[in-house]
């Protein structure tokens, strides 16, 4: 169910549901084969994939965010402040908690929103104690070894812009992903561990506000992912609502 779509006379629906979920995105330069919304239409899509049977809502889309460095000097990125989303998302989120919802998704599609929607919810917890946060980036749903088998090769394909993550866009909306000839293809870069890591830079190596051989780019892999996505997505919520007492 859409909260957009939902009448003041159905608030008991809304406060009835077991969980909301609040997608977010990002407005962001993902390369000349890419739309800007890029990380809206996967949050959203992602939402509207989320069984109606576990009975949650699914709010509008957050359509802008903080972007990094790396994107935010690409002409069309509009990037807000951190200090700006971390109030404007403790503000949504408390909206929602005056229903008397406690169980919240972030389903989060941009990497910026990472740490934010940490942040957030920690501080919400601590002014909401029967709040319940569950953080979906929706790319962890699916295994890492699934790009090679897709033949996602040369690179792990899960880059921002690069073929893993527009494959997706692809399968939702195959109009708006297209790879010309003259487009700049990148190599994967060398890791510094095995162990998992995060850097930070400016300019990345291999790097045009986008990343990975897009080339390798297919609406048919894309499905495959999405699939794949959406049913460990599912499971997750239903294991994480049997956690926190269903109905409480």
């Amino acid at each position: 169910m859409k909260a957009l779509e939902l009448h003041g006379r159905q608030l008991d629906e809304l406060k009835q549901a077991s969980f909301m979920v609040l997608p977010l995105g990002s407005f962001e330069y993902h390369g000349p084969h890419s739309p800007y919304g890029t990380d809206i239409i996967l949050a959203e899509s992602f939402g509207n994939l989320i069984k109606k049977d576990l009975g949650g809502i699914v709010y509008p889309a957050v359509p802008y965010s903080s972007c990094p460095g790396k994107t935010a000097k690409y002409p069309g990125t509009i990037s807000i402040r951190p200090s700006i989303m971390l109030e404007y998302l403790s503000d949504i989120l408390e909206g929602i908690l005056k229903l008397g919802i406690h169980r919240i998704i972030l389903l989060n599609a941009h990497d910026a929103n990472m740490g934010l929607s940490r942040s957030v919810a920690e501080y919400i917890t601590i002014r909401h104690p029967n709040a319940k946060f569950l953080l979906i980036n929706w790319w962890q749903m699916v295994e890492i070894e699934k790009a090679e088998e897709l033949g996602f090769i040369g690179t792990s394909g899960r880059g921002h812009g690069g073929p893993f993550e527009m494959s997706v866009v692809k399968a939702f909306r195959p109009d708006l992903v297209n790879v010309e000839q003259e487009d700049n293809e990148f190599n994967e870069t060398n890791k510094y561990s095995t162990l998992p890591y995060i850097t930070v830079e400016g300019r990345p190596e291999n790097w045009d506000g986008y990343t990975g051989l897009i080339g390798q780019t297919g609406q048919d892999k894309g499905e495959v992912i999405a699939r794949a996505a959406a049913d460990n997505m599912n499971k997750l919520i239903e294991n994480w609502l049997i956690g926190t007492g269903k109905g409480d």
